[in-house]
């Protein structure tokens, strides 16, 4: 087999080996490292599909190996970092517990989008990546604002987005994909409008602003739907 066939999927497992590290520091109670881990298991994750499309060699095995590398990247990783965050701030020792439903739900997303072929130009439910840089950026929001970050900082709060956020996973609802079947502004601009607020809202607010974007596309998306339902 040729070499560049396995290019792919060295970068896919750098995505899983960014997810584990990731586990580690978190468990070891470095809560705000976990979205520097999740933020560079995104970019593999970007690269090695990039990478299959170029050298035209894309198949099962990659397919079935990216699931399992983001099940753990993003689902996994920022299940722990919900449940450390949970375990700090209350003294009734199940309770973190009910946050890993996050990871649960994360697997049944990912084994359903490998079966869903309605998701090409559109997601249907958050993607698990878009849901991981929300949570493990929640710490960051809390620091940057003090009087949000004691409301989200409650156990029974991040008990709350937890299960919220992990039904949006599977919910059957259409939400925008950044893929461009041509870069008219007329038929791409929410598209545009999500780019533009990401940059404007990171730039200004560093990894605060991360989960104002992710609120801003589930938002834009529901805007979409309703002016241009399909």
């Amino acid at each position: 087999m040729k070499i560049k066939s396995h290019i792919p999927n060295i970068i896919t497992l750098l995505n899983l080996l960014s997810g584990v590290i990731g586990i580690i520091w978190v468990i070891n109670g470095n809560i705000f490292s976990g979205a520097y881990f999740i933020i560079l298991a995104a970019i593999f994750d970007f690269f090695d599909g990039f990478a299959a499309r170029l050298l035209n060699v894309q198949g099962e095995l990659g397919k079935q190996l990216d699931s399992l590398a983001d099940l753990v990247s993003f689902g996994v990783l920022p299940g722990m970092i919900l449940f450390q965050m949970a375990k700090v701030n209350t003294d009734i020792e199940w309770l973190p517990y009910l946050t890993l439903i996050v990871p649960l739900l994360s697997a049944m997303r990912l084994a359903k989008f490998n079966l869903d072929t309605r998701q090409s130009d559109k997601f249907i439910g958050l993607p698990t990546p878009a849901n991981a840089l929300f949570i493990c950026t929640l710490p960051y929001l809390a620091i940057q604002w003090p009087y949000i970050g004691t409301l989200i900082t409650s156990p029974f709060i991040l008990i709350g987005i937890a299960w919220i956020f992990a039904i949006l996973l599977l919910v059957e609802l259409p939400l925008i994909a950044l893929k461009f079947k041509s870069y008219s502004f007329t038929t791409n601009k929410f598209r545009y409008a999500i780019i533009a607020l990401s940059i404007a809202l990171i730039l200004i607010f560093g990894l605060a602003g991360i989960p104002i974007v992710i609120l801003a596309y589930l938002g834009l998306s529901l805007v979409e739907n309703v002016i241009s339902p399909e």
